[in-house]
């Protein structure tokens, strides 16, 4: 049995999650607004630095695994602080918390991402680099300039730029070499408090609208298993990967956007990578 910290456990996924965890015997820090172990406001930065203190002073700088499960849905007129809680309270407290998964020698984490990150349209580029360079204000600026669209805009450029972050720390030798084990569940649509606000405002036929193969919303409950399953020895050669789970939106929308072949002008980073892991010691250590 383990510790592990979740984000986000006072409703929702990150409840299904906490109490998951619970009943599988492990020692469990929610981090949340109320209701929980360490109370904190993750759109501040007060408020990151109380959950990263509070945070490692229970853990007795041991954790076992993290679940990153709050954020932010879309919302007009709060740009700033869907990034401020989508990305900021991911990374800088897995940053912060770096060392304490190291010293357990085999933890596992686990970032919520979303499938608006390939549904969503109107994104730019340059918002998703600013806000994984912590350039928040200047990406918020662009975002806005989405007039009409930049709530959904923030919400899928948080997403994207946390699963880019996550890809690119999962298999550093910080996190991989030191046995951390870091990937991105990517949910759709499921019933939740958040989705059931939507469902009932003025854009509710909107959200009802939304296309799903699978003809009906996910649930906390079927979430939570994925992410006991991405904490398990069984993800122990997970890293960096993005699991979908959302009834289907993504495959129908870009059937044929994933897999794609290594693009040509790819190739020297290849080439090089290849000829620089052994001397790295980024190989199967047999």
């Amino acid at each position: 049995m383990g510790t592990y910290v979740v984000t986000g456990a006072a409703s929702g996924i990150g409840k299904a999650c906490a109490e998951r965890l619970r009943a599988a015997g492990n020692s469990v820090i929610g981090v949340d607004l109320r209701d929980v172990e360490v109370i904190a406001d993750l759109s501040t930065s007060d408020g990151r630095r109380a959950a990263i203190a509070e945070v490692g002073d229970l853990a007795g700088g041991r954790l076992d695994g993290a679940v990153m499960a709050a954020g932010l849905g879309p919302g007009a007129g709060r740009e700033r602080m869907i990034a401020e809680v989508n990305v900021l309270g991911v990374t800088e407290l897995l940053d912060s918390w770096q060392a304490a998964f190291a010293a357990a020698g085999d933890a596992k984490v686990v970032v919520f991402g979303s499938n608006s990150t390939t549904t969503t349209p109107m994104v730019p580029k340059r918002a998703v680099r600013r806000l994984i360079g912590g350039e928040l204000d200047a990406a918020v600026r662009q975002i806005r300039r989405r007039r009409g669209v930049s709530g959904p805009v923030a919400y899928a450029a948080s997403k994207i730029a946390v699963t880019h972050w996550c890809r690119a720390r999962a298999v550093s030798d910080d996190w991989a070499g030191e046995g951390v084990r870091l990937n991105v569940i990517a949910p759709g649509p499921v019933m939740t408090p958040l989705l059931q606000s939507q469902l009932d405002s003025g854009t509710g036929s909107q959200v009802r609208a939304f296309p799903l193969p699978s003809r009906r919303f996910g649930t906390a409950e079927q979430i939570a298993e994925w992410v006991m399953t991405m904490l398990s020895p069984a993800a122990d050669f997970l890293v960096g990967s993005v699991i979908v789970v959302d009834g289907g939106t993504d495959a129908l929308i870009r059937p044929g956007d994933w897999p794609r072949p290594l693009p040509l002008r790819s190739v020297p980073r290849f080439l090089w990578t290849m000829y620089r892991a052994p001397r790295e010691g980024r190989v199967a250590q047999y």
